[in-house]
């Protein structure tokens, strides 16, 4: 296999979301064991989880592979330029699902593969077909973007606690702004390639931009709830909050102004956010 095949390949995985998903997993291990007392099992954690998260974004390319061949920002996605053959991509993801489901049943936890299962599950045949169906794909497909923090809380106690759900909470939250911002700077691909956002639906983007500021609004309560369960203390408590009235400024000037420049800030913004947030609570719970 040549280099260029080795990094179509790897863009099949899509490393973004792939470094989100494993961040936010540490981030819940972390959380949820008190600390890395266990390196093992977090190393486990950390690649099964990676290969079904890179499993399940090589199907969605499989999927979308016509759709992103009308899109000027996903056309040269390797599929559409045929670097990749279709049937390739297809056994490629499958694989990656499988096997990262397998290590992490038989080295960590049930619980925590069968999370693991369900976000790809939902993101691959519920999300990704719910595109081209109602606007709401957007809070549909929050929901897998907001389970592997409780994967990795999963892996390290072997349950469910509150401290999992409020960061289930802040991420399916924190994706709203974030995704609108997207779905209103690329509205004309999404209607060139057939997909329901919001910004599609309704061109005039009034409740696009009315569910970015309500959702950053209710972020704002959310994200402080760590302080008042003990997972955190004072310096996350001022951060957060700092953190969340700045992501709502952004939202309120997107609303007002209706300019992809200023989708563009707020994307900056919420692309701050949340390594900010994470980092702020890593920092206070260990002090």
């Amino acid at each position: 296999m040549n280099k260029k095949s080795v990094n179509a390949y790897i863009e099949l995985c899509k490393p973004r979301i792939l470094t989100l998903v494993l961040v936010t997993t540490a981030l819940g291990y972390f959380l949820g064991g008190r600390g890395f007392h266990d390196v093992y099992r977090f190393i486990v954690t950390l690649f099964g989880a990676g290969l079904v998260c890179a499993g399940a974004a090589a199907l969605n390319h499989y999927i979308e592979r016509d759709a992103d061949a009308k899109m000027n920002r996903t056309k040269n996605r390797p599929l559409p330029r045929g670097i990749i053959l279709p049937n390739n991509a297809l056994l490629f993801g499958i694989l990656l699902v499988l096997s990262g489901v397998l290590i992490l049943c038989a080295q960590v936890n049930l619980l925590t593969a069968f999370l693991s299962l369900l976000t790809a599950f939902l993101y691959i045949l519920v999300y990704t077909p719910m595109k081209k169906i109602s606007w709401l794909n957007t809070t549909i497909g929050a929901i897998p973007g907001a389970i592997p923090p409780m994967g990795g809380w999963a892996a390290a106690s072997g349950q469910i606690e509150p401290g999992a759900w409020i960061l289930f909470l802040i991420m399916f939250l924190w994706q709203h702004p974030h995704f609108y911002a997207i779905a209103w700077i690329f509205k004309d691909d999404y209607r060139q390639a057939g997909f329901k956002m919001l910004p599609v639906v309704e061109p005039d983007g009034k409740w696009t931009f009315i569910q970015a500021v309500l959702y950053s609004l209710v972020l704002i309560p959310i994200s402080l709830l760590p302080s008042f369960i003990g997972m955190s203390g004072r310096i996350y408590f001022w951060g957060a909050l700092v953190c969340g009235f700045m992501l709502l400024y952004f939202s309120r000037r997107l609303q007002n102004s209706k300019s992809t420049q200023m989708a563009h800030q707020l994307l900056r913004a919420s692309v701050i956010y949340l390594p900010v947030l994470l980092f702020l609570i890593v920092i206070d719970h260990s002090f």
